[in-house]
């Protein structure tokens, strides 16, 4: 290692412990407030950021720093996102007792972890450092925040909005920290010394975390599969699937990146997507597109989140007006299908499938490609259909008559817990499935009392009774 590259190591070290030192006294400071208290501080947090005026401005900023996504999209993140979040936990219980097992005789305390360490990702930089903040104080930690650079501006607007509400409800400002220039060893330090990582963001992003040497909750790779059966409601499914297709122009990794309709729909369907605003290609047009999105096996930086005018233009294709979305019609799943993977923009991949089996085996085989353990979804009013592929997918969440990727996160309209950060198991190389929130960030000490009465163990004539006959 050259003294240069040393010194700047060194140098990042003693910035991020500087950070970690401050956050662990704001963090000390409510490590035995009440459950009112706690909720008071998520409560102004989110209304600093999430008021009418404030959001707008937030969205608007977003999208000239980052250049991704579109206002609407960012809008609706900031200000309804963030309420729904705070509402989703606002009336859990986090501090103190949180279950008595009368009949194991057991009671669980939670107690904070510390100093949570967020990366965001500029994909989702206005909802996200929200959401991570508020999941981090509702169990009594604090937390620092470090940006993609391309949203360091909007972050540092955003946590400073956090730490004005903070102050003023006497807590230690402290308690949320924006690392206000990203850069790698920053956040590689910030993963080694504090005490839980919560990472959001690519694959390298999320590699790194789980290589840090401290525990860390992280999330695989979206690509979510739709299916389509034949006891669907069309009209229903097509504006859905433009809806979770287009919004904030596919910057989410649950946006719809295939859909696989069975063979006896197969033809309507497709015409109803194309009414909803779907642009269907030929065999050309696949080509350019193909070659727009993928540089040296890689998503292209230019083509994320962006129009579907600005993809047409880049690769030559005359858009019709009132188009919003591109469906290109696919075979196969794996490297030699490359739209059969994620793609990060309002491009999907559209297959015809004859029943449920081939839907869950390509739905494998897709997400084996990329994306499993994350998302699928299916339209149809089938509950066997609906759990056969529940059963039959590896996949952390089903999503039934719904956008994927305004409902995987949860919404109004489930009960799926509210976040944007989603556990893959370990399908996803994840250490969870969940949905993750703060009950991921809290730890938990088991008081153990006798039971009222000693178990005794059964006569292994019982305990082996199934087992005996097979060892005679």
């Amino acid at each position: 290692m050259s003294l240069d590259i040393q010194t700047s190591v060194n140098e990042a070290a003693q910035f991020v412990q500087s950070l970690v030192t401050r956050s662990r006294k704001a963090q000390a400071q409510i490590e035995h407030y009440t459950q009112e208290q706690v909720d008071e501080l998520i409560t102004a947090m989110v209304w600093a950021v999430a008021r009418p005026e404030v959001a707008e401005k937030i969205a608007r900023f977003t999208v000239e720093e980052t250049q991704l996504g579109n206002y609407e999209g960012k809008y609706l993140k900031i200000f309804r996102k963030t309420r729904a979040s705070l509402y989703d936990i606002i009336d859990d219980k986090s501090v103190g007792v949180l279950e008595e097992d009368k009949a194991r005789n057991i009671i669980k305390i939670a107690k904070p972890v510390g100093v949570i360490g967020a990366l965001v990702p500029c994909t989702n930089p206005e909802a996200t450092p929200v959401i991570k903040a508020i999941s981090a104080v509702k169990g009594r930690n604090s937390i620092i925040i470090a940006p993609h650079p391309r949203s360091k501006q909007t972050n540092k607007m955003i946590c400073d909005l956090m730490r004005e509400a903070l102050k003023a409800c006497g807590a230690p400002e402290d308690l949320v920290i924006a690392i206000e220039t990203p850069q790698l060893d920053t956040t590689s330090e910030l993963m080694k010394q504090c005490d839980r990582v919560l990472a959001t963001g690519g694959s390298a992003m999320v590699t790194a975390a789980y290589s840090s040497g401290t525990p860390a909750l992280g999330v695989g790779v979206g690509n979510a599969v739709i299916t389509v059966d034949d006891t669907a409601n069309l009209d229903e499914a097509a504006e859905k699937i433009r809806i979770s297709k287009t919004l904030d122009l596919a910057a989410s990794c649950s946006s719809d990146n295939a859909v696989l309709a069975f063979a006896s729909i197969y033809d309507e369907l497709l015409a109803k997507l194309q009414a909803e605003g779907g642009y269907l290609c030929s065999a050309d047009e696949k080509a350019k597109l193909q070659s727009i999105i993928w540089e040296d096996g890689h998503i292209a930086s230019r083509i994320v989140a962006q129009p579907a005018s600005t993809l047409a233009g880049l690769a030559g294709i005359e858009l019709p007006e009132g188009k919003s979305f591109f469906i290109v019609p696919e075979t196969g799943a794996g490297s030699d299908h490359p739209f059969s993977g994620e793609k990060m923009s309002v491009v999907m991949a559209f297959y015809k499938v004859k029943d449920l089996d081939e839907a869950i085996a390509l739905t494998n085989a897709i997400q084996a490609y990329q994306g499993q353990g994350h998302s699928c979804g299916i339209y149809s009013y089938s509950d066997d259909n609906i759990l056969k592929l529940a059963f039959g997918t590896k996949t952390s969440r089903v999503m039934v008559n719904q956008p994927q990727s305004a409902s995987n996160s949860g919404n109004l309209w489930n009960g799926m817990r509210q976040t944007f950060s989603l556990g893959c198991g370990s399908w996803g190389g994840n250490s969870t499935n969940n949905n993750i929130t703060w009950q991921d960030l809290v730890n938990m000490t088991w008081v153990s009392k006798p039971l009222e009465k000693t178990k005794e163990l059964p006569a292994d004539e019982v305990l082996f009774a199934s087992a005996l006959d097979k060892f005679k």
